[in-house]
């Protein structure tokens, strides 16, 4: 659904069409422009010939139907994934922002593709507009989006930003602008241009070791974000915008979930406005292998004794490979 595109062939109409498609587009999720009744029969017509509302994709539900995949086919046969997260509380999407991801970190299934391209807003919003009209059908709706799926949102922040503006507007989807959260390997400038925005959107970082020879071997992006460079960045964040920042780091035995590295991740987030969310690694075509129950317990436990807030992220979809880290385009 390319509403710039619409936008700019409904030039010449009164400005309350827009307004009209964006309620049946974003508030009614329909399917079909006929359903858009408001509209003239006319209108209607040239809007299905020019920007049909069907999203194909094919749906990968976990058994527990708590979580369910998309593979979305895009307009160059390229082919990205996405994934609805059903918690007691919420639903979250987890959304994709690039076709494969040029970062490489050596535990995620998704660098190992490469990098083909950006995706586009409408490409983005597709993922979102795809998941909302199934959770319609349960009289239920998205309450939390998550860039955290294939790509790294930072090296493609116009659409990203476009995007959430898109969802955030109360003429449209209207998601509170506190329910988007963006997820980075640690691209700098992007967390700097994230401070500068006048935007309550979270912000996640990738973190994956407490020092940096470890996170370079891990994370190859370290070598041109180092953790001090990095740190002094998100201090300034915190500093300027006042919000909270949440770590993410995945739990790889006998690689990062040491003794030793929980004391070093104290030295690096005692003291911060940030939150620490350990992330069972889930398994992908990589050597390793993740830490054991016993072993994530006492590193928290370590952590937490120092003053250190820490979560732990259950795993959700990781036997239909939807989990975190897991995801990538299937032939």
């Amino acid at each position: 659904m390319n509403l710039e595109k619409i936008k700019k062939s409904l030039k010449d109409k009164p400005d309350f069409r827009i307004q009209q498609i964006k309620k049946w587009v974003f508030k009614d999720l329909i399917t079909d422009w006929e359903e858009a009744t408001t509209l003239p029969a006319k209108l209607r017509k040239e809007l299905s010939e020019k920007f049909p509302l069907k999203i194909k994709a094919k749906k990968f539900i976990s058994k527990d139907e708590k979580t369910i995949k998309a593979l979305f086919p895009l307009k160059d046969n390229l082919k990205i994934e996405s994934v609805l997260m059903r918690y007691d509380d919420r639903n979250t999407i987890c959304v994709s922002s690039q076709v494969g991801c040029p970062l490489n970190c050596s535990f995620c299934a998704t660098g190992k593709m490469g990098f083909k391209r950006n995706l586009e807003t409408y490409e983005i919003i597709n993922q979102v507009l795809f998941f909302a009209r199934l959770l319609k059908k349960e009289n239920n709706k998205v309450t939390n989006i998550v860039f955290m799926g294939m790509g790294e949102a930072f090296l493609n922040y116009d659409n990203v930003i476009k995007s959430i503006e898109i969802l955030n507007d109360p003429e449209g989807f209207n998601l509170g602008i506190r329910s988007f959260s963006i997820s980075t390997a640690g691209i700098v400038p992007g967390i700097k241009k994230l401070m500068k925005e006048d935007k309550q959107i979270n912000l996640a970082v990738s973190l994956n070791a407490p020092n940096n020879e470890l996170r370079s071997e891990l994370m190859p992006i370290n070598k041109k974000y180092p953790l001090k460079k990095l740190l002094k960045t998100i201090d300034q964040y915190i500093e300027k915008t006042r919000r909270r920042v949440m770590f993410e780091y995945i739990m790889i035995k006998e690689v990062n979930d040491q003794d030793k590295h929980a004391k070093q991740l104290i030295r690096i987030l005692k003291n911060r406005l940030c939150f620490l969310n350990l992330i069972p690694y889930n398994s992908t075509k990589a050597k390793f292998k993740p830490s054991s129950q016993k072993r994530i317990r006492k590193f928290k436990k370590i952590l937490k004794k120092e003053g250190v807030t820490v979560t732990q992220r259950y795993r959700f979809g990781d036997k239909i490979s939807a989990a975190c880290g897991q995801l990538t385009s299937k032939k």
